[in-house]
């Protein structure tokens, strides 16, 4: 679990969402035989500690916001 500054978040506008936009990725498994079965790949999210409450990001954005707080 990771603490980030949220008052700094916040005076950026950045808000922590309960779960992020993003959707899994669907796709095909390819076999050597060429036959296509469905997959999906899921979304990486982490939780995080912000103001005490604990919420899921995504790794993308907790890589953003933790630039931004250090800026």
């Amino acid at each position: 679990m990771v603490k980030l500054n949220a008052e700094l978040l916040l005076r950026r506008n950045i808000m922590a969402r309960k779960v992020t936009a993003k959707k899994p990725l669907f796709g095909n498994a390819r076999s050597h035989a060429l036959n296509a079965t469905r997959k999906k790949q899921g979304v990486n999210l982490q939780k995080v500690t912000i103001n005490g409450k604990s919420v899921r990001v995504s790794a993308r954005e907790l890589r953003s916001l933790k630039k931004m707080a250090n800026n």
